[in-house]
């Protein structure tokens, strides 16, 4: 059986195994990076799996074994950067994304995953990355543990007043992970590794973060307000028809618009703020080529670059 490895994911190895030289046939083996159930509850992620599975958001999942999965090989293209800024693409993610969020939670009230997961990580940071003493040593031009504390106090409670509703996210919407199939018109996101119940803003907000990249990182390519409110308006188009059931015309109000920009433009700090710790964690772990470190500093650095403008940002009354 021919395969081939996938080199573009920094969690995991990827190998597709298939006969048939179009890759018709390919079924996917993902091998958990070393470490990773410090970071991923791979438990939920299973679950989490089988419930997009049923609402036809995720492929076939074929079995589970004690450190990876195989699962059916989704045609199409993985995005780039380039592709997330095209409005006929951009409209295809939008509506994909308000499809994840349109799962109902079976009458429960879910809690956000977001704080909970925060706290995880910042405690790994805390415990596993520092000498056995007092005061843990972190890299120069990363955060002292003190402010990072302040950090996340604070954004618990400035986000967690926004009012953003909580739904089932994908929390990892990067380029990498949305796969088009050109033949069909449609996207589909892929790894639900931090999938769970959050905050709808941050998948949104997470989302516009990653058209900077991973390799290389570029925040010039953050998208305009122009480019998000056109993302956002067929995001809630979507949304509305999938929950309130109005088929086609779903009007969106200007108010409600700008609601969801302010709030997911906050809420991005939240990411930042998130995958620079995660980033810290990876760098001593993993054994997969990637400058985690640099990573961590470019997204810190990011945080508190956007702090002040965002937090000037204000709901329509």
């Amino acid at each position: 059986v021919p395969t081939q490895l996938f080199t573009d994911g920094i969690t995991n190895k990827l190998v597709a195994c298939y006969t048939d030289e179009g890759m018709a046939d390919a079924v996917l083996v993902r091998i958990y990076g070393r470490r990773t159930e410090l970071l991923v509850d791979r438990e939920t992620e299973l679950r989490n799996f089988q419930v997009l599975r049923a609402h036809g958001c995720a492929p076939d999942l074929y079995c589970a074994f004690q450190n990876g999965l195989c699962y059916q090989f989704l045609p199409g293209i993985a995005l780039g950067p380039d592709h997330v800024r095209d409005p006929h693409i951009f409209r295809l993610v939008a509506r994909e994304m308000a499809r994840v969020h349109a799962i109902h939670a079976n009458g429960s009230l879910p809690r956000p995953i977001l704080w909970q997961k925060l706290h995880k990580y910042l405690s790994l940071v805390k415990t596993e990355l520092s000498p056995k003493v007092s005061n843990p040593s972190l890299p120069q031009d990363v955060p002292s543990l003190e402010a990072l504390e302040q950090e996340l106090a604070w954004m618990k409670e400035t986000l967690a007043q926004l009012g953003s509703p909580v739904v089932l996210c994908h929390n990892d919407v990067l380029c990498k992970n949305i796969i088009y199939d050109r033949t069909r018109e449609r996207v589909r996101f892929i790894d639900y590794e931090y999938t769970g119940y959050n905050y709808q803003a941050f998948d949104i907000g997470n989302h516009f973060n990653e058209f900077a990249g991973v390799k290389e990182v570029d925040y010039g390519l953050y998208p305009s307000k122009e480019t998000q409110l056109q993302w956002l308006h067929s995001y809630l188009q979507a949304y509305k028809e999938l929950t309130q059931g109005h088929p086609g015309d779903s009007q969106v109000p200007e108010e409600e618009l700008e609601t969801l920009y302010v709030q997911v433009n906050k809420f991005s700090l939240a990411s930042h703020f998130l995958w620079a710790c995660w980033g810290l964690i990876q760098d001593k772990y993993s054994t997969i080529d990637f400058n985690f470190l640099r990573y961590a500093k470019l997204r810190f650095k990011q945080y508190f670059k956007m702090k002040p403008v965002v937090t000037a940002l204000q709901v329509p009354k």
